[in-house]
C-alpha cells in the first residue's frame, strides 16, 4: 500500500535551475561540420535542481515549501511562472546580481544530443534573505531537505543545519561536494556511488563499499548514508548495520533528476 504523505510538510532549500528542452527531428548531417541538424519543432521547460525535489514531494501528496535564489531575468520569470502553476509554496529570493541557471537539452528521437549549461557558480552569495525565509518557514515543516547542486546557495550549509536542529527538525541532504563533513549534523546523506567514491576512493566490490561507508559514517556526525547505485539499487548504512535495496531496471532515455526523486521519496 502506498503511504499517505498528506501530513508531511517538507522544507526544501538549495540551488534551483531551469531545465529547458528543444526537441525535433534529425534527418541530415550539417555541411558545415560533422554534426546532426535538428529541426526544432517543440520547446518545453521544467523546474530543475532543488525545485524538482519540491515538485516531486508535492507529486507524492506531501506539502513542499521551496527556498532558493532566482535571477532577475527571463529564465527566472519562467521559473516563477512554473512554480506558480505548481502546488509548491514559493519562498525563493529574486536577486539581480546572479543569472538564473539554465540547462538546455537538445533532444531528437528521445535521445539527448547535447546539453548547454548557462550558469555562474558563486561561493560568496549573500544568503541572509534566504536564511530569513528558511527560518520563517521552519515552524510549519517537519523535515528539511538540503538539495546542493554546487551553485552557491549551500556553499556553507551549517547555518541552515544549525537552525533546523535548534528547531528540532530532521535534515536530509543530497551533496555535490567532496567534503561530506560540511553536512555534519544531518540525519541522512544521499550521495550517488560516483560522489561517494570521489570521497573514499574506488570500491571494487559491494563489501568494500559497505566497509568504507561504515568507516566514513564513524568519522562524520551524520546518522546514515544512502548510496544510490543506478541499476544496482541503493545501500543504506547506519550505525546499526547495512541494508540493500535492489533496483528493478527499466529502459529509459533520460535519467535527469533521478537523485532528486530518491531524496524526495
Amino acid at each position: 500500500m502506498f503511504p499517505d504523505f498528506q501530513q508531511s510538510r517538507i522544507l526544501v532549500i538549495g540551488d534551483i535551475m531551469l531545465d529547458s528542452y528543444w526537441q525535433g527531428q534529425t534527418g541530415r548531417i550539417s555541411p558545415e561540420a560533422p554534426v546532426p541538424v535538428v529541426h526544432v519543432n517543440d520547446q518545453s521547460w521544467r523546474v530543475g535542481g532543488c525545485g524538482n525535489v519540491a515538485i516531486n514531494v508535492t507529486s507524492l501528496g506531501a506539502k513542499a515549501t521551496l527556498v532558493s535564489m532566482i535571477g532577475n531575468d527571463p529564465e527566472g520569470d519562467r521559473l516563477q511562472s512554473l512554480l506558480a502553476a505548481s502546488s509548491v509554496i514559493d519562498r525563493c529570493v529574486v536577486d539581480s546580481q546572479i543569472p538564473t541557471t539554465n540547462k538546455l537539452r537538445v533532444m531528437s528521437r528521445h535521445q539527448q544530443l547535447i546539453r548547454l549549461d548557462f550558469e555562474q557558480r558563486s561561493e560568496s552569495l549573500d544568503t541572509s534573505t534566504i536564511m530569513q525565509h528558511f527560518v520563517d518557514a521552519l515552524p510549519n515543516c517537519n523535515m528539511v531537505v538540503l538539495s546542493d547542486y554546487g551553485k552557491g546557495v549551500l556553499s556553507d550549509p551549517q547555518p541552515f543545519i544549525k537552525a533546523a536542529r535548534d528547531a528540532g527538525v530532521p535534515i536530509l541532504a543530497d551533496p555535490k561536494t567532496n567534503d561530506f563533513s560540511l553536512f555534519n549534523g544531518v540525519a541522512l546523506l544521499t550521495p550517488n556511488q560516483a560522489e561517494f567514491e570521489a570521497v573514499v576512493g574506488h570500491c571494487g566490490s559491494q563489501p568494500m563499499l559497505e566497509q568504507k561507508a561504515s568507516e566514513l559514517l564513524a568519522d562524520l556526525d551524520i546518522e546514515a548514508l544512502l548510496i544510490t547505485q543506478g541499476e544496482r539499487g541503493m545501500t543504506l548504512v547506519t550505525a546499526e548495520g547495512t541494508e540493500r535495496f535492489p533496483a528493478q531496471a527499466q529502459e529509459v532515455y533520460d535519467v535527469t533528476g533521478a537523485g532528486d526523486t530518491v531524496i524526495a521519496t
